[in-house]
């Protein structure tokens, strides 16, 4: 058994301009699911710990059609997570980061998300992020200084997807930053950029995701 540490946003309000946002269901859920299934650990964390705030709109019928990721949510699944402060990075195998915008405001810079990346990385484990969930990475560095995903081929929320207007609030682009230092592309749903690193494009790739990751640590078992 295999203990991945999945790493939610404490969630996002802009006031100014009536904008919430958070976790996005699917992206934690499909994935977790898989994960369970094959008989792995899947813990939780954020920036605050306690219950994070979800983005609504993932529970949404045009998102969530048959209300699986609602019904998963609303029992508690994700209701206690763990502050990224008390985490020890060394007691886990692959750290999932779940996207939803919130990931581009509280997870993206936050130096003790980078330090549990690192450590894990370090210890020749697997990273793993989705949708916006690869923010961080953006700026996680390792000792050259150099981004984590410096030169390596990704993937992320395609600027051509993100919902119109939205843009113009959101504090940068999570394809341009990720084009400045990477290999970045949106034709495909997951991409190993190299044996420790995995990326989904979207939400819709969670489920593609969470299969990659349970094949890869069943590899490492072996």
């Amino acid at each position: 058994m295999a203990k991945v540490l999945a790493v939610l946003s404490s969630g996002f309000k802009d006031a100014k301009n009536n904008y919430e946002t958070g976790w996005w269901g699917e992206e934690l859920f499909a994935p977790m699911e898989l994960l369970e299934k094959a008989g792995h650990q899947v813990d939780l964390a954020s920036p605050l710990g306690g219950k994070p705030e979800i983005d609504k709109h993932s529970l949404a019928k045009e998102y969530d059609p048959e209300g699986k990721y609602k019904t998963l949510y609303e029992s508690g699944k994700a209701d206690h997570t763990t502050a990224l402060s008390e985490i020890n990075p060394d007691e886990y195998d692959a750290v999932l980061i779940v996207g939803g915008h919130g990931a581009m405001y509280d997870l993206a810079k936050s130096e003790e998300l980078h330090q549990i990346i690192n450590s894990i990385y370090d210890n020749g484990n697997i990273v793993s992020a989705v949708c916006h969930g690869p923010a961080p990475l953006i700026w996680t560095k390792r000792p050259d200084g150099k981004s984590i995903i410096t030169g390596l081929r990704v993937t992320g929320y395609p600027e051509s997807m993100e919902p119109e207007g939205l843009p113009d609030i959101l504090p940068y682009s999570l394809e341009g930053e990720m084009r400045k230092i990477a290999d970045y592309t949106s034709e495909e749903k997951v991409i190993w950029g190299n044996e420790q690193l995995l990326t989904g494009r979207d939400p819709f790739s969670s489920e593609a995701l969470g299969e990659e990751l349970v094949k890869a640590l069943e590899e490492r078992n072996k």
